[in-house]
């Protein structure tokens, strides 16, 4: 397994009082270290050059981007950047393609990256929800250039990831599969919404109400998702771990566990496994309870170490009936598409 981690991550700053604070860069790095200690490869990411970042982005909200560097700007109501913040989103765009390109030179390996502020709200041309560039969707299109055939991006953020989302909407070559609360910001993920022209059908989309907790991912995901990936058959599986639907969580109203997290790695791993040759990601995005982020991490970590040996995670307990409503849904609006789902 190796780690890609920076202490740059801290350097993007917000203001005092923000969600997606310094703080959470230092849980991640800390993490790392503890991992590297047992053995893991750590190494520092390359930051992406605007070409790489031009893959998914307009070139003129890069370089519009480019031209907050040494200063404080508010994006929007929720994005801000620092005088850091565009070497620092580059580097986390930069970190994904890194990591991508080690799984897809050794066999049967992960990378985890782990990288702030998250990226999976960020559109071609907008900065949105903290995010100035989306590095998971840079990583994706990298791979495509790079001749992987078809990747697949799971987002288990308890926000929708809107830009990924948009950036492969109407492409069958790149399967995007979200759970997520709904109805919640940004606004976007009905299950309804499959893709567009070629790519319907290929995005997936798994709205979940709030309370739903580690049962309700577990069905929604053991009733759609995996056998949407499993007929997809990706080639590189990419995920957003976002671990904000933590129920101790300050900003999201799902009650996931950090074993309900690590029962949804094990589940990945064995797509990977099966389908990918266990070519995996697994990228950084939300979570803003330090401990809930900490204890979260350290269990997907955990299920990474032991990839390969993997016999199936056992079914979660309790309450199924949000995710069984989710599912229900997404059958619904995937059936044209992946008939007997």
């Amino acid at each position: 397994m190796r780690l890609l981690s920076s202490e740059r991550f801290a350097d993007h700053l917000t203001p005092p009082g923000h969600p997606e604070r310094p703080e959470r860069a230092e849980v991640l790095r800390r993490v790392a270290l503890e991992w590297a200690a047992r053995g893991h490869v750590l190494t520092e990411p390359t930051p992406a050059d605007e070409a790489t970042l031009a893959l998914v982005h307009a070139p003129e909200y890069v370089a519009a981007i480019r031209e907050t560097s040494g200063l404080a700007v508010r994006l929007d109501p929720d994005t801000t950047t620092s005088p850091d913040s565009y070497d620092v989103a580059r580097l986390g765009a930069g970190g994904v393609v890194d990591g991508i390109r080690h799984v897809l030179q050794t066999a049967d390996d992960r990378a985890v990256v782990l990288v702030r502020p998250p990226g999976h709200h960020a559109e071609a041309a907008r900065a949105m929800g903290f995010c100035l560039f989306n590095s998971i969707a840079v990583g994706a299109a990298w791979a495509r250039r790079a001749g992987v055939g078809k990747v697949a991006i799971v987002d288990f953020d308890v926000h929708h990831g809107n830009g990924t989302e948009a950036m492969f909407y109407d492409d069958p070559s790149v399967l995007f599969v979200s759970s997520h609360q709904y109805p919640y910001y940004p606004g976007t993920g009905a299950a309804h919404d499959v893709g567009r022209g070629a790519g319907a059908g290929f995005t997936v989309n798994l709205p979940l109400e709030a309370g739903a907790g580690d049962a309700d991912l577990d069905e929604a995901f053991r009733s759609v998702a995996l056998p949407v990936l499993d007929r997809f058959q990706p080639d590189l599986l990419l995920v957003s771990a976002g671990f904000d639907a933590h129920e101790q969580d300050p900003l999201g109203g799902c009650r996931m566990t950090a074993p309900g997290f690590r029962s949804i790695a094990g589940l990945l791993e064995d797509v990977a496994a099966r389908h990918a040759r266990g070519r995996a990601v697994y990228v950084t995005e939300g979570g803003y309870d330090l401990e809930a982020l900490a204890e979260s991490l350290d269990g997907v970590l955990a299920v990474l170490e032991r990839a390969g040996t993997s016999a199936g995670a056992p079914a979660m307990r309790g309450d199924r009936a949000r995710g069984r409503a989710a599912a229900a849904a997404a059958r619904a609006a995937l059936a044209p598409y992946w008939p007997g789902l």
